[in-house]
């Protein structure tokens, strides 16, 4: 495939190039390969999934891996398997290399190095691409060895490209995550302080609990715990010891505040803190150890000038509209755990069990897009009662709703001239919106929790009668009729323990009485008009 003139370097040509071979890179190379595209993958190391060789550094993953469950319907499995990427054969499964809940990283390494064997061909190892520059209405990617590949189509899933070092004066002073050390004797006796509330922060600190004299975690803002926001990226309930410990007085401590300054002063570190929530009140602080455990950004420096990308407010990852496609870079995509703009803190985006319905989807725009395929749709009956059968076969057997909750909905665009309605799956909600802006009569059908703040989320009490579905808690079906792009009326349905919506009196006759509502004849356009206003 590779052409050379004269001196030039192998021009290797492909309509789509995916950049970075960890499980974003290799779960679109598969949807690529299976629909029969010309791609490649481009791995600057000798094997996927490099990150997962580094990180964690306590070599323990948060993505549940529940093997045990009581279905056995492979795709509703999958609800509840964090860590599988999806492929035509259903093979392999993380759930077959481990057992364990929080599954070892080495095990991740494992996965998808022979994930890569059986559905992605075409990764090219050992491509170090040094710069990215626009090449015609596409792009070339220039490695480290000379060679040069163009393609009409970019995808991004590099993952993160380096920590993130917050602008701290002294920060110099302090270790990071990705260098501070492992072994938590170094820490014996010590004053540490950890900046950052997050996971790593948690998993740097709960060694040290049995070992440091006193271990503070710092950060502007009160930590988010996962059982409060829904989202597995906030801090989960395995760091309740530590929690524990500050509640209990044992000099371990979580502060709300700002760092100010580190400096060292006769062989400690003086940290100038200001409270967040204490009106203002300062104070310094002598620590032995000051590590940042502040997350990861995105690596921008390999764009060149005419296609850098515009990042998000916070700077760590790239803008993206509704398709993922960057803001400003017209035909450059991003995937993965930097595809993330439009759900950060909300939905399952930056992980496995998120991406992986996120890239299907983006695999058959892309398709779309750049082959001429339309994008695929199930024709249905428009009648509310078959309506209400297929939303309800939805949301019980979907993986991709149930993970993706409150992002990606299933779409049923009505025409009610010829009584057919075209069904769509696995769409963003805001993407579906915009797409099929025009329509008169458009659903959108997805999963959501409730938002509401409750005081204990262990004592919520609940109103377990179809009129009060919209007050539900827990997880529950949500369908929204629109009209010309605005949203006209909202169906919700109960939440259930189990998740099956199934219930003649709590789901399906409500869900069936509101598409007949919707689908009912304007009572005004019958009407004779009042007297006196012809």
């Amino acid at each position: 495939m590779g052409t050379r003139t004269g001196k030039d370097p192998v021009v290797e040509h492909h309509r789509f190039v995916v950049l970075g071979a960890g499980p974003a890179g290799l779960q679109l190379g598969c949807f690529l390969q299976t629909a029969g595209a010309d791609y490649a993958v481009l791995e600057r190391e000798d094997a996927p999934g490099g990150f997962f060789r580094r990180f964690p550094r306590h070599r323990r993953l948060i993505s549940l891996n529940k093997v045990h469950t009581l279905e056995d319907d492979p795709e509703i499995r999958l609800r509840w398997d964090w860590n599988s990427l999806l492929s035509p054969t259903s093979t392999p499964l993380f759930t077959d290399y481990s057992a364990d809940w929080f599954p070892h990283a080495d095990t991740m390494v494992a996965y998808l190095r022979d994930y890569q064997a059986a559905h992605v061909p075409g990764v090219r190892f050992g491509v170090d691409v040094e710069r990215i520059t626009r090449h015609g209405e596409g792009f070339a990617l220039r490695a480290a060895d000379g060679r040069l590949f163009t393609c009409d189509c970019l995808v991004v899933a590099t993952g993160w490209g380096g920590p993130y070092v917050p602008p701290i004066p002294g920060i110099e002073h302090a270790v990071g995550y990705e260098n501070a050390p492992l072994e938590p004797e170094a820490y014996r006796g010590r004053r540490v302080l950890v900046i950052g509330k997050g996971n790593s922060a948690f998993e740097t600190a709960a060694p040290l609990l049995d070992h440091a004299a006193l271990v503070h975690l710092a950060s502007p803002r009160p930590l988010r715990l996962a059982w409060h926001s829904k989202h597995p990226g906030d801090v989960r309930g395995q760091y309740g010891a530590l929690l524990d410990s500050y509640w209990f007085k044992t000099l371990h401590g979580v502060l709300e505040c700002t760092v100010d300054e580190i400096r060292p002063v006769d062989g400690a570190l003086r940290v100038e803190i200001s409270y967040t929530l204490a009106e203002g009140e300062r104070e310094v602080l002598e620590y032995d150890t000051v590590i940042h455990c502040t997350g990861f950004r995105m690596d921008d420096s390999v764009f060149g000038e005419d296609c850098r990308p515009a990042l998000a407010p916070n700077g760590r990852f790239p803008a993206t509209g509704p398709d993922w496609q960057s803001t400003d870079v017209d035909g450059l995509y991003f995937a993965g755990t930097l595809a993330q703009a439009r759900d950060t803190k909300h939905a399952s985006s930056p992980f496995i069990d998120g991406f992986r319905y996120n890239l299907r989807t983006l695999a058959r725009l892309l398709t779309e897009r750049y082959e001429g395929r339309p994008l695929e749709s199930r024709p249905l009956d428009a009648d509310p009662d078959a309506l209400a059968t297929a939303m309800l076969d939805r949301v019980n057997w979907s993986s991709a709703l149930w993970t993706q909750f409150e992002y990606l909905v299933d779409v049923f665009v009505l025409d009610e001239e010829s009584g057919r309605a075209d069904h769509y799956e696995d769409l963003p909600e805001d993407y579906a919106v915009e797409r099929f802006g025009r329509e008169e009569h458009l659903y959108t059908l997805g999963l959501r929790w409730g938002r509401e703040e409750y005081r204990d989320v262990f004592a919520i009490r609940r109103h377990p009668v179809p009129e009060r579905a919209h007050e539900s808690a827990f997880v529950h079906p949500v369908i929204r009729r629109y009209r010309r792009g605005e949203p006209t009326a909202e169906c919700h349905l109960l939440e259930d323990l189990l998740a099956q919506w199934r219930r003649p009196d709590r789901h399906v006759e409500p869900l069936r009485a509101f598409l007949r509502e919707q689908s009912a004849p304007r009572i005004s356009a019958v009407l004779p008009a009042p007297p006196g206003t012809e």
